[in-house]
């Protein structure tokens, strides 16, 4: 049996289990704090064993990745090079669908030299992305085409049918690290000139996007897209830029947020116990209403959609703050956990769209490459799907030597991209593409 050792057992983990358990030959460890979490992904599954595994126990966590061809870390990413090291110590390959950090990257040298893959970034954002965009890339390239303009947007949304939120929005995933995205600052290129944008103002200025087959959102940029210029290997592009999309509404929301200062984590033990109302009279001192006090902040009516949503949200509300750790981000993730979750039997959909112009010899053509993926009813999410099966396929192509890279890698390489992307295609996820000679 091939043992692959799968670090976590989070929100994203049941597809990758699941399409693991069911590959002949293929023997799946599920490692997490809580056993009983790892037994109810696997289900009885017979090629599936669970156990309990603090990664604190750095002796534990070494011998299982000692008794593994391949370890999956689905940890927090600030553990992925502490699960490095020990693959390197014991010879073992690893897969994250983690952006690659300096710590990851500075192991490349020792990865090729011990014959091992340490594959990023293969989820769908990082993941997808990269490898969808490198076929079109590749293919124009090889045609003789040059790529001027690159826009690519992926968002995980409600499905139009569980949109029923003024917010626009449902977690799939923590609200601290998606609302944490309005500290990023960002930076992308247009018309050859780098942008520079300060995290507070990232929601600032999004841009409406329409995306064929679905409709009007908006997007802003997504972390600093310009080192992608040598990432996808196309020195000569003008304009390049990777960003987040969400539906309408949702920047000027966040950006309300963030000046109201919500998102500071500062702990504050005094919150606990508070209302909600009286923690925003904290912020925005003044005699009168809160909502009247947040408005003059904000320089906006007391009847702008923003309030209307911070209401709906019940930041006005005398519901009263409980945290473990109280600051007024946490504050604001309990309250968005509790009024914002998906219900059982609502779908999640993800969206992502690439958008190219290419100068050929003959021509210049637009192309719009878009996947609309939905969630299942009462199974897994599209974000779970997106996420956790391209990992989860890398490693058994890595195990049937389909891939035969090493180092520290990110799926922008054919011989990775490759047999991935036809079997997430096998798996029903596909992209419409659209071509228009300009």
């Amino acid at each position: 049996m091939n043992k692959v050792l799968l670090l976590g057992a989070g929100l994203v983990s049941r597809p990758l289990v699941h399409y693991l358990t069911d590959v002949d030959g293929v023997q799946l460890t599920v490692a997490t704090r809580t056993v009983s979490k790892a037994e109810a992904l696997l289900e009885g599954r017979p090629n599936g064993v669970a156990v309990a595994l603090d990664v604190a126990d750095e002796a534990a966590l070494s011998a299982l990745i000692a008794e593994h061809e391949v370890t999956i870390s689905l940890l927090p990413y600030t553990l992925h090079v502490l699960v490095a090291g020990f693959c390197l110590q014991h010879k073992r390959h690893l897969i994250t669908t983690s952006y690659v950090s300096d710590g990851m990257r500075a192991l490349d040298a020792q990865a090729r030299d011990a014959g091992l893959l340490f594959l990023n970034e293969i989820g769908v954002d990082p993941g997808i992305d990269h490898m969808t965009a490198m076929e079109i890339i590749h293919g124009a390239q090889a045609a003789g085409g040059k790529i001027e303009t690159f826009y690519s947007f992926c968002g995980g949304l409600p499905a139009p049918d569980a949109n029923d939120n003024p917010f626009g929005y449902k977690f799939s995933w923590s609200p601290r690290g998606v609302v944490l995205a309005g500290r990023n600052n960002a930076k992308y290129l247009q018309d050859g000139q780098e942008v520079d944008v300060p995290g507070p103002q990232l929601f600032a200025k999004p841009r409406p996007w329409a995306v064929p087959g679905f409709g009007e959102l908006e997007v802003y940029p997504n972390r600093n897209s310009v080192p992608y210029r040598e990432i996808y290997g196309i020195p000569e592009i003008k304009t390049l830029m990777r960003g987040t999309f969400r539906n309408v509404g949702w920047c000027e929301t966040l950006k309300a947020i963030a000046d109201l200062g919500l998102l500071d984590d500062t702990v504050r033990p005094e919150l606990n116990g508070q209302s909600y109302a009286a923690m925003m009279q904290s912020l925005v001192p003044a005699a009168g209403s809160v909502r009247a006090a947040c408005a003059a902040k904000l320089g906006i009516a007391e009847d702008h959609a923003i309030l209307e949503r911070l209401a709906w949200l019940g930041l006005f509300s005398e519901k009263v703050v409980q945290c473990r750790t109280a600051s007024y981000l946490d504050a604001l993730s309990d309250i968005m956990q509790a009024k914002m979750s998906y219900q059982d039997g609502e779908r999640d959909l993800v969206v992502m769209q690439h958008q190219f112009i290419i100068a050929y010899p003959d021509r210049r053509e637009r192309v719009n490459s878009t996947m609309l993926a939905y969630g299942k009813p009462h199974g897994d999410s599209a974000m779970a799907e997106t996420v956790s099966l391209p990992a989860a396929i890398a490693a058994r192509m890595l195990l049937e030597g389909k891939i035969d890279a090493t180092g520290v890698h990110i799926p922008n390489d054919a011989r990775i991209y490759t047999p991935v992307m036809a079997e997430m295609r096998r798996l029903g996820v596909h992209f419409e593409e659209t071509r228009e000679v300009l």
